[in-house]
């Protein structure tokens, strides 16, 4: 198959080291195709991107905004969308790793926000929210869509450097994320999506969802512990390719 997408889609693409699988999860075959179909994959993530913030809008079908965004202010709509936001760096990573340019900090934003938001949402979907209250095309559609978002991260790694300052970017953001999405609330926030697993209530600031149910918390330990995952892959990706890089010069 590899062969079939190279006729196609030619170009050189960085060379497989020899890492371990829990670095690399993916066969270098699927990774190569990956590779080779940067372009069409940036397309796809450009329109994921598109999709998401209507999403966040409220599903509008004008230009008017509603749904989470509105009722929230401005300055904190980029910490409200995470997941378009995830796409937005996952197709900028791969356009600038296809346009040579040096970009290692995005490539990390890129890795942590695949795995972070690829996992957290059919986590919250599938245990926590459920199939009611949304369409079932949309319910499968996000779930699925989230999970090749977590496969995506894993072609990074043959690009990337992931250096100490470019993970420190990433941690920064992600736990800055959150932070204000579940324990320190800012500009109006928390900023977390919404979930239907929360009912909503009415408050001084008028309805709101109830962050004191449980799932609540169950979202906000899986965000975090996704985080504490990401820095770890992100930093053992480097340190196996560093060793595997001293072992072939010993060699």
């Amino acid at each position: 198959m590899e062969q079939v997408v190279a006729r196609w889609w030619g170009g050189r693409v960085p060379d497989s080291e020899r890492v371990p699988r829990y670095v690399a999860p993916l066969p270098a075959w699927l990774e190569d195709i990956g590779l080779r179909l940067a372009w069409p994959i940036v397309a796809v993530n450009l329109v994921g991107t598109v999709f998401g913030f209507w999403y966040y809008a409220g599903q509008p079908t004008t230009l008017a905004v509603g749904g989470q965004l509105d009722a929230a202010p401005i300055p904190a709509w980029p910490l409200i969308p995470d997941s378009p936001v995830a796409t937005l760096f996952i197709a900028l990573s791969l356009a600038a790793w296809r346009l040579d340019l040096d970009a290692d900090w995005l490539h990390a934003l890129a890795f942590f926000g695949c795995i972070k938001l690829g996992l957290w949402t059919p986590y919250v979907q599938l245990a926590l929210n459920g199939p009611g209250g949304i369409e079932l095309w949309l319910y499968v559609f996000l779930i699925v869509s989230h999970l090749a978002m977590a496969l995506e991260a894993f072609l990074i790694h043959r690009y990337a450097r992931f250096a100490v300052r470019s993970v420190a970017v990433a941690v920064a953001w992600y736990a800055f994320n959150d932070v204000v999405d579940y324990f320190w609330p800012v500009l109006d926030g928390p900023h977390h999506t919404w979930l239907r697993a929360e009912p909503l209530v009415t408050t001084a600031a008028g309805v709101a969802p109830d962050h004191t149910v449980p799932a609540h918390d169950f979202a906000a330990a899986w965000a975090v512990l996704l985080t504490v995952l990401a820095t770890f892959l992100a930093l053992a990706t480097r340190v196996e390719k560093l060793r595997t890089r001293l072992d072939d010069r010993e060699a």
